[in-house]
């Protein structure tokens, strides 16, 4: 909400400065003043939390390790926040207990709210985490973890704990424009923390562009909700992951791409899922179904010959959930997505739409070729465990813990 009303000013700003008096004055009653202080006052707080000898000694040898994560306020089924707390969860079981502290959270006010939204929309969430719904609420932890980069500034003056580290799911400066945003971002980069990124393309950016100590983990999906059918229909079906509000997902360019497919493949359907794209002009044969529930998505999956899923920043976790639902995954070439998925596993494209279509519409007239990528994809996602994954992330934590905790 504090971020729609930010844009509401910077909305009523533009229709000022176009003449639309009429609009502008609408917005003006909802947002009069853009207070940019209160908004970005966290970006230049100094306040620090100093580092507790007493709570260190009590716990500086305890076998199970504490750990602090500092997230933003999350939503209903919000992708990051099920990324973390799968973690979060995971290392519960492997000698670490954490406590989750909210940054920034404007809807969610006292501790009670926050718990009982957990457990209605978050059932990942292992029961023995503690939630806080502030800051203001942390204590001495051997690690203290940022998990966005609003998250980092806060991390940056807590120095009650040994390490600290960053979980790294995305290069977060691409999320906007060449402007304030993009350097709070990029600035949080160089705070020192130690890095625990999503695949190997973030841990080598942050470490080579930033001087970073980074380790990485890798990707897995849900096997309950994810499972392998075959395809019931002879017709040529394409699902595209439709994200218009998420400029680094593509949809222009994907579209673009899709019409051209069209063109060139006889008896298509395009499958929109993601978004609902209902007030865009699609001229040829689709079906949108907006936002679907996660219980649906394996059939869709599955039902199709392949799903375009691409991307101009770090992978989201939906090429190993086409493959594991028996489909074959289309993604965009490059580092960002080379470090899960190749031309073994997947069908890969340059991020041009004609020849997005070329290739797409070879696969779709050589189905046989197709089956072959598609056996291979499956194979991989089965290979792949979110308990391993977990491992890795369970190592970078006890070895940045143990280092720090000499100096």
């Amino acid at each position: 909400m504090k971020r729609f009303l930010f844009f509401l000013r910077r909305v009523y700003q533009f229709l000022k400065v176009n003449g639309f008096k009429a609009a502008g004055n609408y917005v003006e009653k909802i947002a009069t003043k853009i207070d940019v202080f209160k908004f970005y006052g966290y970006v230049v707080d100094e306040t620090k939390v100093e580092f507790d000898n007493q709570a260190y000694e009590a716990h500086k040898n305890d076998e199970v390790k504490i750990l602090n994560w500092v997230i933003p306020e999350m939503g209903v089924g919000s992708g990051g926040h099920i990324n973390i707390f799968r973690f979060i969860s995971n290392l519960e079981n492997m000698g670490f207990h954490s406590r989750i502290y909210l940054h920034e959270s404007i809807n969610i006010k006292d501790n009670e709210t926050l718990n009982n939204f957990l457990k209605q929309h978050f059932s990942i969430l292992d029961s023995r985490v503690e939630a806080y719904c502030d800051i203001s609420y942390m204590q001495f932890a051997h690690a203290t973890i940022a998990t966005g980069w609003q998250t980092a500034y806060p991390v940056k003056n807590f120095n009650n704990t040994i390490s600290k580290f960053y979980f790294v799911q995305d290069f977060e400066p691409y999320f906007y424009a060449q402007g304030s945003e993009y350097i709070f971002a990029e600035n949080t980069y160089k705070f020192g923390f130690r890095g625990i990124t999503a695949g190997d393309w973030l841990k080598d950016k942050l470490n080579k562009e930033y001087g970073m100590q980074t380790e990485s983990f890798g990707f897995s999906y849900d096997k309950e909700h994810y499972v392998p059918k075959q395809k019931e229909s002879d017709d040529n079906t394409v699902f595209f992951y439709a994200r218009p509000v998420t400029p680094r997902r593509d949809f222009e360019l994907g579209l673009l791409a899709l019409n051209e497919l069209s063109k060139r493949v006889d008896n298509l359907t395009v499958v929109f899922a993601g978004w609902d794209v209902g007030n865009y002009e699609i001229p040829f044969k689709h079906k949108n179904l907006g936002i679907l529930p996660l219980e649906k998505l394996s059939d869709l999956y599955s039902q199709c010959d392949m799903c375009f899923i691409i991307s101009n920043t770090n992978l989201s976790l939906l090429p190993l959930e086409v493959m594991a639902s028996n489909s074959v995954a289309v993604c965009s070439k490059g580092e960002n997505s080379s470090w899960l998925v190749n031309e073994n596993n997947a069908i890969m494209v340059d991020y041009d739409p004609v020849l997005m279509a070329e290739k797409m519409a070879y696969y779709l007239k050589h189905k046989d070729e197709l089956q072959k990528i598609r056996q291979k994809g499956l194979k991989f996602a089965m290979s792949t465990s979110w308990e391993e994954e977990a491992k890795k992330v369970r190592d970078a934590l006890l070895k940045g813990i143990e280092a720090d905790d000499k100096k």
